[in-house]
């Protein structure tokens, strides 16, 4: 009988699974493998709130796999190594893994090539298994990618993506070693809001989603305290979710929340082209300002408060805590607390995106990375220097501060608009609420970054 091995990365499902689709079409008998890499552990990207969720993921996509006669095979060490070693105990003569964009997938998918070489095994990487549309599909005329949404985002509705694959009805597996994938249980320093990951997970969120929140996305995905988005970004992050099924199911939602919402997914898909044809972008600028971004024991202080969620600009705050607690922050909050700590208090991104890392089950190189240079002006954002104004921010988005009350109690009492400005309380109600004072005079520190800019 022949054998295929469908290595699994971050598209962690049995749906629409092109790299599953077509290892099956390939042999009899499918190897489904998961190696927990050593590498992205030496990296620092297996923080532990990814790693709970990844915990989730690899048991529902085993449960996924066992409904339909297999079982899903988890090792643990070098990526290429393990493959290797299943490929030498099963005889297979293809490997089957979705293309990676990122310097290290690349990397990693280079070194597996050469080394099945040796073993007259074939490497096949299969595109719009991660994203919607693969990387290098929409091109502009004059250069190898898009730098600016717009035109991108009209070159990808044009183009249209392929057809959703439905889940396999059997899957056969020889026999093979492999772990048990670990459970949740076992890793520590998570955020107790983390959700509970996995495919099954995600399509019942999914299911409520288009029945009952994304009609309204257009108009509320901005509004802080509603929580209108859809939340489904760690589940695209993991692949527990196709971006092409979103994308298909949204359309035939229709409306205006529905476009808005397949609008983001194609914001995903134009951070990945970039990353992919500039890896260099994940911790380089990438376009260079010329900054010489602010140090020393003042600004190291106010990170310090940015990132506990003490800066006494309460919007800010609530943002930074609720990143803390579920490892989830609303994308409009991001926005504020990005700008705020690149533009107000000028410091690196790198700092931030760094932190945002530790924290963020959603949190990947393309999008985390280039978000961040689009907030602080060094990636693909048009107008570079603008500055979020946090009060202004809080005073749109919201009005009425109950998501700073939701996530700063100490502020739960204050009445009115004076959540957003409670410095401006009167003593002793002002000493009375255990709140700091605000880090930074918003004015001075967007003068200070004009400046550095020469905007």
């Amino acid at each position: 009988m022949t054998v295929a091995v469908a290595l699994f990365t971050s598209d962690l499902r049995v749906h629409d699974q092109p790299v599953l689709h077509a290892a099956l079409r390939a042999a009899d008998q499918v190897v489904p493998l998961f190696v927990r890499d050593d590498g992205i552990h030496r990296a620092g990207f297996d923080a532990p709130n990814r790693r709970a969720f990844l915990a989730d993921c690899l048991a529902s996509l085993d449960a996924g796999l066992r409904e339909r006669g297999g079982r899903l095979v988890v090792r643990t060490g070098e990526t290429v190594d393990q493959v290797c070693r299943v490929v030498r105990e099963t005889g297979a003569h293809e490997v089957h893994v979705a293309a990676g964009v990122s310097g290290y997938a690349l990397g990693r998918e280079e070194r597996l090539r050469e080394a099945l070489t040796g073993l007259r095994c074939a490497l096949h990487a299969h595109d719009a298994v991660v994203t919607a549309l693969p990387p290098g599909r929409v091109t502009p005329a004059s250069g190898d990618h898009f730098a600016v949404f717009t035109p991108y985002f009209r070159r990808w509705q044009q183009e249209g993506v392929r057809a959703a694959l439905g889940a396999p009805r059997s899957v056969d597996v020889p026999r093979v070693k492999g772990e048990e994938p670990l459970r949740r249980a076992g890793v520590a320093g998570v955020s107790p809001g983390v959700p509970e990951g996995g495919e099954a997970a995600a399509r019942e969120r999914l299911t409520a989603w288009l029945r009952s929140g994304i009609t309204e996305y257009g108009d509320r995905h901005d509004d802080l305290a509603g929580d209108a988005t859809s939340r489904l970004s760690p589940y695209l992050h993991f692949g527990c979710l196709s971006a092409v099924e979103l994308v298909h199911r949204a359309g035939r939602k229709g409306g205006a929340g529905a476009d808005a919402f397949v609008r983001q997914l194609a914001w995903r898909d134009f951070h990945h082209q970039v990353l992919a044809a500039r890896p260099a972008a994940s911790w380089s600028d990438y376009r260079d300002r010329g900054d010489r971004w602010s140090t020393g024991a003042d600004t190291d202080r106010a990170v310090e408060a940015w990132r506990q969620g003490r800066t006494g600009y309460p919007v800010v705050d609530a943002a930074m805590r609720q990143l803390r607690h579920e490892g989830w922050m609303h994308n409009r909050a991001r926005l504020l607390v990005a700008s705020f700590l690149t533009k107000t208090l000028y410091a690196d991104w790198r700092v931030g995106a760094e932190h945002f890392l530790g924290l963020l089950v959603d949190g990947d190189l393309a999008n985390n990375q280039l978000n961040w240079q689009w907030a602080a002006g060094t990636g693909t954002d048009t107008r570079p220097n603008r500055v979020l104004n946090p009060l202004t921010q809080a005073r749109r988005f919201d009005p009425r501060g109950s998501y700073v009350r939701r996530w700063v109690p100490e502020l739960a009492d204050v009445a009115g608009a004076a959540v957003h400005r409670p410095w401006r309380l009167p003593e002793p109600e002002r000493a009375a609420l255990d709140y700091p004072d605000p880090v930074v005079d918003l004015a001075a520190g967007r003068d200070r970054f004009l400046r550095a800019r020469g905007a």
